[in-house]
């Protein structure tokens, strides 16, 4: 979107208008360090994307964006400190899924706002989920593996990466559509779950791309589809969950917010810069090699998406009962 710069005249008198604070504060950024928090370990799929981002920022502005890992608390603790930082857009949040869409409802009490207190900027990515099973068990497809859990209602297990992530609430929206009981069993993450189906603790597992993309080449785990809608460009020969279990749609997001409150002009800075960055050649290999697609999208559409997973998973997080004081 292009912006103009319109210069009225009353009676013949040209009138010029003043810039706003926020309006020149945008023209000198960003004119110092940035730092963007990353509510998760290093080494993820957030934080791996961060970094992409936060190179390209360096290329570009040519000023250093620092990646503050925050974890703990299921991002909690990394939100508010985000809603509590000065609203000048040198304070940014790599959020996903689960800081926004899912800790809406997954916590009873949150000490922000997960609308109200961020502004969007950007969406950077999106992921699909796979849904794994171990090489000896005898499903080989979402219609055998349906028809197994109702033969053996409360026998079938799957691994997760933890209570109330989105993987989590995978594996409750399949037990939800398919009208079966497979019984959640948590982990510390993805390729904990993953390690867990390789040793047969688990028969199942709903996994990031990245974590299970390298067993299935070895034939240690079998793929049964993917948690999208729509097949994904990174796996294209995989088939949806929902061409089984109609209705079945989960994509993992991140994206980028600010405080509340951030002005107009430097909101549109950062969603342009970052697009720009996401938008080289080189970006759709690097992002694909994380197991993620590139999402192009204006702070309003990044909203809107936003917003969408709030409602949707704050309701699904409620509804697995995974409820946190």
């Amino acid at each position: 979107m292009r912006f103009g710069i319109a210069k009225p005249a009353l009676l013949g008198v040209l009138l010029v208008s003043t810039p706003t604070p926020s309006a020149m504060a945008a023209q000198t950024f960003p004119s110092k360090p940035m730092r963007m928090i990353v509510p998760f370990p290093p080494g993820g799929l957030s934080d791996g994307l961060a970094r992409l981002l936060a190179l390209g920022v360096v290329q570009d502005w040519g000023q250093p964006m620092l990646i503050d890992n925050r974890p703990g608390a299921g991002t909690t603790l990394a939100a508010d400190l985000v809603a509590k930082a000065p609203n000048d857009g040198y304070t940014l949040f790599f959020q996903d899924i689960t800081t926004h869409g899912i800790n809406a409802g997954l916590y009873r009490k949150l000490p922000y706002d997960s609308v109200k207190d961020f502004a969007p900027v950007a969406v950077a990515s999106a992921s699909p989920l796979i849904l794994g099973v171990a090489s000896s068990l005898a499903a080989k497809s979402v219609k055998e593996l349906v028809a197994l859990a109702k033969s053996q209602p409360g026998k079938v297990n799957f691994g997760s990466s933890g209570n109330g992530t989105i993987l989590h609430l995978s594996g409750q929206l399949f037990n939800k559509l398919a009208g079966v009981d497979l019984v959640h069993v948590p982990y510390k993450g993805s390729p904990p779950a993953v390690a867990a189906l390789l040793g047969g603790e688990v028969s199942i597992v709903f996994a990031t791309t990245g974590s299970v993309l390298p067993h299935l080449s070895s034939g240690k785990v079998r793929a049964l589809g993917v948690t999208t809608a729509r097949r994904s460009p990174l796996l294209p020969d995989l088939a949806p969950i929902a061409d089984t279990l109609p209705g079945y749609d989960i994509k993992l997001y991140q994206g980028i917010l600010v405080p509340a409150g951030t002005p107009r002009e430097v909101v549109m800075q950062l969603n342009q810069g970052f697009n720009r960055i996401m938008s080289r050649p080189e970006a759709s290999e690097q992002w694909a090699r994380l197991g993620a697609e590139i999402v192009i999208a204006s702070p309003e559409e990044a909203g809107r998406l936003f917003r969408g997973e709030v409602a949707s998973l704050s309701k699904l997080a409620v509804e697995s009962g995974a409820r946190i004081e």
